[in-house]
């Protein structure tokens, strides 16, 4: 969310990769605008050739793969802890987050 005049004090000392937060707000409560986000990470690889990590917002596989067109990697946590609270107390648990887990995989990969 910040603009390119504060980018390179952000740059400064930066190692490993980029996590950039695609809303502004609470996790797993909005979507991200794809077309923005693609925009400012473009700017921000103008500044920086360190990897960029996309995350918040991301739940479907429809979202991890408009989020990967734009990014390096994609970050999605609010969705998987959805799941785990949803089957926690039921046997297939593990079944439900590797569906989950490999469908956003293929998306990926599509």
């Amino acid at each position: 969310t910040s603009d390119e005049k504060r980018l390179p004090k952000l740059l400064e000392g930066t190692s490993g990769f980029l996590y950039y937060v695609s809303i502004t707000g609470v996790t797993g409560t909005a979507k991200p605008d794809p077309a923005i986000v693609a925009s400012h990470i473009k700017t921000i690889k103008t500044h920086t050739k360190l990897p960029i990590a996309i995350g918040f917002g991301i739940r479907t596989p429809e979202d991890a793969a408009a989020m990967a067109s734009a990014a390096d990697a994609i970050v999605v946590g609010s969705a998987i802890v959805q799941t785990i609270a949803d089957y926690a107390d039921k046997p297939d648990l593990t079944t439900q987050i590797h569906k989950q887990v490999s469908t956003l995989s293929k998306a990926l990969q599509s």
